[in-house]
């Protein structure tokens, strides 16, 4: 199993080349390669040539950091379909990327919109379409969490639309501070994923449905607007004994080719002290979950 830190609080006090050693020096032997405006940045065409991807992996192999997984965040199942063509032109460069690095995994969220979902996943299906011969011929995994404002956000319903391609090749990302928009059932989402589970991040955060609906005030009242966070582990709502425990009972904890990812955002003035916690108490939470 891969223990990755996501350098996404680094990303303004380093430069792209200068994040593989900050996460070395941060005790971490991998890195997730999340959008960076001079790599894959959000919603836009990749902006790094094969030189700059050569550097970075050169980066890389010089701070001892391996690339456990390379997320994008295309809008491959956007409404607008000359914005679909285009995320799925976005996602052929990034597979390039993705496979230049020597990196078999990608991670990424359903996007599209959730007050037109039938049209999102009919949106999603066409890139599928054209994406899946590439990514099952060169062997990629796509892990894919239905991120709070997707089209799909529910985790079981996430397994479904995933089902729905009969491919090997695309699985599930769980992303612990997206578990109450999910709907609050982890035990039940990671038994139904199964074999399927391929990527989780670590970050905690508050559930927003407590309090009857108040925990979070937004307005206008009855806003459709999402929140959550990504705070270290203890500082909110999630049951992280269930968590790491739905992991160890599934074997996950034990693959070889199964990723954890810290990502915690919301003290970027700590990151260092953060990131060593959340290390410490990964790996101490993994070596205490119940193995069945």
């Amino acid at each position: 199993m891969k223990i990755a830190l996501d350098p996404t609080p680094l990303h303004h006090s380093h430069s792209l080349l200068e994040l593989p050693a900050a996460v070395h020096a941060l005790g971490y032997d991998h890195l997730q390669l999340t959008p960076h405006r001079d790599m894959i940045p959000f919603f836009r065409h990749p902006k790094a040539d094969d030189d700059l991807v050569d550097a970075f992996a050169a980066a890389c192999r010089d701070a001892g950091v391996q690339i456990a997984s390379v997320l994008p965040v295309l809008r491959w199942s956007g409404p607008d379909e000359e914005a679909r063509r285009a995320a799925v032109k976005h996602w052929k460069r990034v597979i390039e990327i993705t496979l230049r690095l020597g990196v078999g995994v990608i991670n990424t969220e359903f996007s599209g919109r959730p007050e037109l979902q039938e049209e999102s996943e009919r949106q999603f299906y066409w890139s599928m379409e054209e994406l899946l011969p590439i990514i099952e011929r060169e062997g990629l995994q796509v892990l894919i969490d239905p991120h709070p404002d997707d089209f799909v956000e529910d985790g079981l319903e996430a397994l479904r639309v995933i089902r729905g391609l009969n491919s090997p090749n695309v699985g599930l990302a769980y992303v612990a501070c997206h578990t109450f928009h999910y709907g609050g059932n982890t035990a039940e989402i990671m038994a139904a994923a199964g074999h399927r589970l391929g990527l989780v991040h670590v970050a905690d955060t508050f559930d927003h449905r407590r309090s009857h609906g108040l925990r979070y005030i937004t307005n206008p009242p009855g806003s459709a607007a999402r929140v959550h966070q990504h705070l270290k582990i203890g500082d909110g709502d999630v049951d992280w004994d269930a968590f790491f425990g739905g992991l160890g009972r599934l074997g996950f904890l034990d693959r070889d080719d199964a990723v954890v990812v810290s990502s915690v955002f919301a003290e970027d003035e700590a990151v260092d002290e953060v990131s060593r916690y959340q290390l410490e108490q990964i790996r101490a939470r993994i070596a205490a979950a119940p193995r069945d």
